[in-house]
């Protein structure tokens, strides 16, 4: 068993790479985040050496900043920096730091460690959750979710139990707190009919392909739009998919995907690897489903999460979300007789019992049905065969259906997105007076209560404007 270090020794990992990195918090800038130098090695060994020679050199932590009195603050700086970021992934990072940064230091930092209570965080939890929002509550409302209550808690309980390892406080405050339920989203999934009008005006949209293979393969977003032109052996049909694509502070990551088990090659169907022959003479780039705005880089993720919304609406079906299509394509998968090992296989599962906890509705009934069927035919009873989800899930809407031809907004008029069934999105980015983009924001119920504001916000916008640069030329 590895020796734990103590507090204030720095922090110890293998890279990668192969490498050793030593991580020491060397101090703390004026708002109270941590200050850190590396240093690295061959061997677990030389780290050692090394960041002991660090410390040894700068005279190590300043004492008064690892005590049980120190702010709660200054010890989830010194915890999320030293013990915690170099074991999370990087798209975890950014959530991390924002609840730390947004919603648990403005709170409870000033607390002194060994002074922070229970009911402390108690009234926290229940602070977040009627008013904690700092932004768009004009969309949310003012509290937070309570998912985001749990994970500040999850945050605040993980620090406090490493401060009760480390002997700076005999208990952890946060364990035995009353949280908000947790809720599983509801699984949303699109009939054929919805499919069949979806896809239609997916055609007018431009976006056939990326939905019509998501459809098909229930790829996470992230890897769909990931996906280049060399993963595909157009020969064999073989689609391997070994990276994804995410935003952090509004610039696309590209990494390895979610799991090892996401790591995976699948088989495309010869009718869907027809499409996508004919759909790469008609693009110029190495991804598959490059930016509109840049064909060198990937589609951004929140514009196609706002195409599928605009889509849904056109086409008459019912609002999902973009990983809704992944539960489709898996319950069509079960319905039409995949067995539960290859669906893990094809979605990257870690393991089938993961895909057999989702979609245990689907599979609890396909085993009721093959146990009925073998009663029938060993037993030989007539014993009714249990309904499948798929027929309780009947869409009695017709089939025929007329896209709709969107329309190419005029320069200047805007744009509005539909963030979900009961919110409308209007934005107006125009160049200021000092040469300068800046973004503009309505919200609205109905997308036509939204046109009618986005056109007087553009209206008062341009007249503002136009008053400062006349205010500029004298």
């Amino acid at each position: 068993m590895a020796k734990k270090r103590k507090a204030g020794d720095g922090l110890i990992r293998q890279r990668a790479d192969g490498r050793w990195e030593g991580r020491y918090v060397v101090g703390y800038d004026d708002h109270g985040y941590p200050k850190t130098k590396a240093v690295f090695g061959k061997s677990k060994r030389e780290c050692a050496e090394k960041l002991a020679a660090l410390k040894t050199q700068l005279g190590g932590i300043p004492s008064d900043k690892l005590r049980p009195e120190m702010r709660f603050a200054d010890w989830l700086d010194y915890w999320y920096e030293t013990h915690c970021k170099p074991n999370i992934r990087t798209s975890t990072q950014s959530g991390y730091e924002d609840r730390i940064r947004l919603h648990i230091k403005p709170e409870l930092g000033e607390i002194p460690l060994n002074r922070l209570t229970q009911n402390d965080l108690q009234q926290f939890y229940a602070r977040l959750k009627k008013s904690g929002r700092k932004t768009r509550t004009e969309c949310y409302g003012e509290g937070l979710s309570d998912r985001m209550v749990r994970a500040c808690h999850m945050n605040c309980r993980s620090a406090l139990e490493k401060a009760v390892q480390e002997g700076l406080i005999r208990m952890n405050p946060a364990v035995g707190c009353k949280l908000p339920p947790k809720k599983a989203r509801e699984m949303q999934v699109l009939t054929q009919n919805e499919i069949i009008r979806f896809l239609h005006q997916a055609k007018e949209e431009g976006c056939y392909e990326l939905f019509l293979l998501e459809l098909g393969t229930g790829m996470r977003r992230g890897e769909i739009l990931a996906l280049k032109w060399s993963d595909l052996n157009f020969a064999t049909g073989e689609l391997r998919i070994e990276r994804q694509v995410y935003i952090i502070k509004a610039e696309g990551i590209i990494s390895a995907p979610k799991t090892k088990a996401s790591i995976r090659t699948v088989i495309l169907p010869p009718s869907l690897l027809k499409t996508l022959v004919a759909y790469k003479k008609t693009v110029d780039s190495e991804w598959m489903f490059p930016s509109p705005t840049d064909n060198g880089r990937p589609r951004n993720p929140s514009s196609v999460r706002k195409r599928l919304q605009l889509i849904l609406e056109r086409a008459g079906c019912k609002k999902v979300r973009f990983h809704d299509l992944r539960h489709t394509f898996a319950t069509m998968a079960l319905e039409h007789g995949m067995d539960v090992k290859t669906l893990s296989a094809t979605i990257g599962h870690v393991s089938s019992a993961t895909t057999l906890d989702i979609y245990s509705h689907i599979t609890d009934t396909m085993q009721r049905q093959a146990a009925v069927h073998i009663d029938r035919k060993i037993g030989g009873t007539d014993a009714q065969m249990p309904t499948i989800a798929r027929e309780e899930r009947k869409d009695t809407s017709p089939v025929e259906f007329t896209p709709y031809k969107p329309k190419i907004r005029k320069p200047g008029t805007g744009c509005v997105t539909m963030i979900n069934d009961h919110l409308y999105e209007g934005r107006y980015t125009p160049t200021n007076a000092y040469g300068k983009r800046e973004s503009h924001n309505i919200y609205a119920k109905t997308r036509e209560e939204c046109e009618e504001k986005l056109a007087e916000m553009i209206a008062e916008v341009k007249a503002q404007i136009k008053a400062e640069k006349d205010k500029m030329t004298g």
